[in-house]
C-alpha cells in the first residue's frame, strides 16, 4: 500500500470524517436527552427505526447498483449518465409508492406497533420526505464511484450541522416540553438537513447527458437482490427494536419501558460503539487487500493478515472494553445526568472486544467472498434475537434483554469466526490478553495515587501485554506500514 493510494486515502478520510460526526452526533444526543428526556430519546429512536425500514424499502437496492455500474462504466471509460438515469427511474418506481403507504399506515404503526399515538406527525414528515432520502442514496452512489470523497464529507457535515440547527431552533422556539412535538422537532432537523443535502448533490452531480437507453436489465438485477436482502435485514432489525419496549411493558417490574429503551439504545449502545469508528480504516482496508491476495493464489499471505487483523481487533476492543468500564459512571452522570446511564455502561462494556472483532471479522469475511455466509448469520441472529425477545422480556424483564443480547452476538460471533478460520486456515488469536485486561483494570480499580484509574489502567494493560509478549515490535512494525506504506 503505497502513500499515493487514492483508495487508502480516502477511506482514512472517511473514517476521520466518520470519528468526527459520531463525537458531534453524541454531543447532540446530550442536549436531547437533557430537553426530551430518556423517554423522548426512545420514543425518538423506534421512530427512526420504522423510517429506516421505509427508506431501505424504498430505496430497493438503489444505492449499491449506482455504486457498482457506475464504478464499472467509469473503468471501461465510459459515461455513467445513463446508468444514473435508469436508477433515479427505478428508485421512483418504488419509493414513491413507500412513501405513500408510510403515510397511510402511520396511525397504525404508532399506535399499535411504537405504542405512543404522538408518533403519527413525525412518521408522516418522513413519508413526505422519503422520496429525497431514496434520490441522495442513488446520488451518493454516484459519487463514491467517481471518487469524490472530499465532496461526500463536506455534504455529511453540511446535513449535520443543518440537522442540528433545525431541531434546536424548533426545541427552543415550538416544542417545549411536549414530547410529541419534541420528536417532530427531531424529525423536521433530519428532514430539512435531507433536503439541503440533496440540492447540494444535485449542484455535485453533472455526468454528461445519456445518449444511449439507460441499461434497466443490469440495474434490475444488481438491485433488486441487494434491495430484498436488505429489506429483510432491515425488516427485523426494526422489529426487534418495536418488540423491546412492548415487552418491557408486560413485565410487571418495569416503571418505564420506553425510557428504559431509550437510555439503553439511546445513550448506552452510542458509546459503547463510539470508538469503533476508528477500526473502520483498518476494516475497509483489510477487505480489498484480502481479495487481491486470494485472488493472487497467496494463502499464506492470507493467513497472516487475517491473523493481524483479528489480534489488532481483540486488542483495540479489550482496551476500550476496560477504559469505558472505568470511565462508566462518570460517562453516564457527566453526559447524561442518570446513574441508568453508567450503571448499563459498566454491564455491557464487556462485550466491546466481541462486539469490534465481530466487526473486523466480517469485514475480512467479505474481502475472502464470503457475503453471503455473513448474510445468513445476521439473519439467524436477528431471528433468534426476537425469539427470545418475545420469551424472555415479559418475564425477566432488561435481564431478559441482556441474555438475548450476550447470546445473539456470542453465537454470531463463532459462526463468523469459524466461517473466517475454515476458509483462511487461521484458528489461533492471542486469549491470553483478556486476563491481562481483567487484571488491570482489577488493579486500576484500587491502585492508590494521583493518577486517573483509566489512564493507570492502560500503563497496566501496556506493561502486561508487552511483559507477556502479547504485543511485540513485528505487530507495531505492520500497523505503522499500513499508514506509512512500505
Amino acid at each position: 500500500m503505497k502513500r499515493g493510494n487514492d483508495i487508502f486515502y480516502g477511506t482514512l478520510l472517511l473514517t476521520l470524517a466518520d470519528l468526527l460526526l459520531r463525537l458531534v452526533s453524541m454531543g447532540f444526543q446530550v442536549y436531547l436527552s437533557d430537553r426530551i428526556g430518556p423517554g423522548g430519546i426512545g420514543l425518538m429512536q423506534l421512530i427512526a427505526s420504522v423510517a429506516g425500514l421505509a427508506l431501505t424499502i424504498g430505496a430497493a437496492g438503489s444505492r449499491a447498483a449506482s455504486l457498482y455500474l457506475t464504478a464499472g462504466a467509469l473503468g471501461r471509460g465510459q459515461g455513467s449518465g445513463a446508468i444514473l438515469t435508469g436508477c433515479v427511474r427505478y428508485v421512483l418506481l418504488f419509493c414513491l409508492p413507500t412513501a405513500v403507504g408510510l403515510w397511510q399506515l402511520a396511525p397504525w404503526l404508532a399506535e399499535d406497533w411504537i405504542g405512543a399515538a404522538a408518533a403519527v406527525p413525525s412518521l408522516r414528515l418522513y413519508a413526505l420526505t422519503l422520496p429525497v432520502g431514496c434520490l441522495n442514496g442513488v446520488l451518493i452512489g454516484h459519487l463514491t464511484a467517481a471518487g469524490r470523497v472530499r465532496s461526500l464529507v463536506a455534504v455529511e457535515f453540511l446535513e449535520q450541522g443543518c440537522a442540528m440547527a433545525v431541531t434546536c431552533l424548533l426545541l427552543a422556539g415550538w416544542a417545549g416540553g411536549e414530547m410529541g412535538r419534541a420528536c417532530l422537532a427531531v424529525t423536521a432537523g433530519r428532514t430539512a438537513a435531507a433536503l439541503a443535502a440533496h440540492l447540494a448533490f444535485l449542484r455535485l452531480t453533472r455526468p454528461a447527458p445519456a445518449r444511449e437507453r439507460p441499461p434497466y436489465g443490469p440495474i434490475l438485477r444488481t438491485a433488486l437482490p441487494l434491495g430484498l436482502a436488505g429489506v429483510l435485514r432491515s425488516g427485523l432489525g426494526t422489529l426487534e427494536h418495536l418488540l423491546i419496549p412492548k415487552g418491557l411493558a408486560r413485565f410487571s417490574g418495569t416503571a418505564d419501558p420506553m425510557a428504559d429503551y431509550g437510555v439503553l439504545h439511546g445513550m448506552v449502545f452510542p458509546l459503547l460503539m463510539l470508538p469503533a469508528a476508528l477500526l473502520s480504516a483498518l476494516a475497509e482496508l483489510l477487505t480489498p487487500e484480502l481479495s487481491r491476495r486470494a485472488a493472487g493464489g497467496r494463502p499464506r499471505g492470507v493467513r497472516h493478515l487475517v491473523r493481524r487483523g483479528m489480534k489488532m481487533a481483540l486488542l483495540f476492543g479489550l482496551a476500550c472494553a476496560g477504559g469505558l468500564f472505568l470511565l462508566a459512571d462518570s460517562l453516564g452522570e457527566g453526559l447524561y445526568h442518570t446513574a441508568a446511564a453508567g450503571a448499563y455502561l459498566r454491564l455491557y462494556a464487556p462485550f466491546v472486544p466481541l462486539l469490534y472483532l465481530d466487526s473486523v471479522i466480517d469485514a475480512m469475511n467479505r474481502g475472502l467472498g464470503q457475503q453471503n455466509a455473513n448474510a445468513r448469520y445476521n439473519l439467524l441472529t436477528s431471528a433468534l434475537d426476537i425469539a427470545l425477545l418475545w420469551y424472555l422480556l415479559p418475564r425477566y424483564g432488561l435481564g431478559g434483554y441482556y441474555a438475548s443480547f450476550a447470546l445473539t452476538h456470542l453465537v454470531n460471533l463463532c459462526l463468523s469466526l469459524g466461517r473466517l478460520v475454515k476458509v483462511s486456515g487461521v484458528g489461533e488469536l492471542p486469549w491470553r490478553a483478556a486476563p491481562c485486561t481483567i487484571l488491570a483494570a482489577f488493579l486500576a480499580m484500587f491502585l492508590p495515587g494521583a493518577a486517573p484509574p483509566v489512564l493507570c489502567y492502560l500503563l497496566l494493560l501496556a506493561l502486561l501485554w508487552a511483559l507477556l509478549g502479547v504485543v511485540d515490535r513485528e505487530d507495531l512494525g505492520w500497523l505503522w506500514s499500513l499508514i506509512a506504506g512500505p
